[in-house]
């Protein structure tokens, strides 16, 4: 009986060795994925100056910017940040986490209009564009602090509970995109 118990023990600490070693795992690569995000924004010094950029994977024709170089400059500065709100989207564990959807919707117009060429209206009338994505996320954030601050009324849970039970933790990446969308 004792053989059996002092089995599963090991058994329970194995497991628990691994799912601890793949957390620290992961977060090893969401660090470095953060760290190296300078240097991605720094990119944009290895095209040339002028205004068609040729490479052997692609021509890139800079328009309206008239220099590839400075058009890379404004397009790594939105894709940066795109990039780290998407991290911060798809770690994040609070209640709140589809307030950082409007931010990713205005980076993702902004970069659509820098890729298109158009420089006369960059970064202009954004807004516009944003209002069918707030008025999806904005009552959809305050309906759930609704139900959040219903139950905290109605329970003797903490704050921490709730948030803990509204939580998505899915097991992979395409199972959390899926409880997003």
């Amino acid at each position: 009986m004792q053989n059996k118990q002092h089995k599963s023990k090991k058994v329970r600490e194995k497991f628990s060795n691994r799912k601890d070693s793949k957390g620290l795992v992961l977060g090893s690569v969401l660090a470095t994925l953060i760290a190296i995000s300078p240097y991605l924004y720094y990119l944009y010094e290895s095209v040339p100056n002028q205004q068609v950029w040729n490479t052997f994977l692609f021509t890139y024709d800079s328009k309206g910017w008239e220099d590839a170089n400075f058009a890379m400059w404004v397009l790594t500065g939105k894709l940066i940040p795109l990039y780290l709100f998407f991290i911060w989207f798809f770690t994040c564990r609070h209640w709140w986490y589809h307030a950082i959807l409007v931010p990713i919707a205005m980076y993702i117009f902004q970069i659509s209009q820098n890729l298109n060429g158009d420089t006369q209206f960059i970064d202009e009338f954004q807004l516009i564009y944003m209002v069918p994505v707030m008025a999806i996320v904005i009552p959809s954030i305050y309906l759930l602090r609704a139900r959040i601050f219903n139950k905290v009324n109605n329970a003797n849970k903490s704050l921490e509970e709730l948030e803990e039970e509204f939580k998505i933790s899915p097991k992979n990446f395409w199972g959390k995109v899926k409880d997003y969308f």
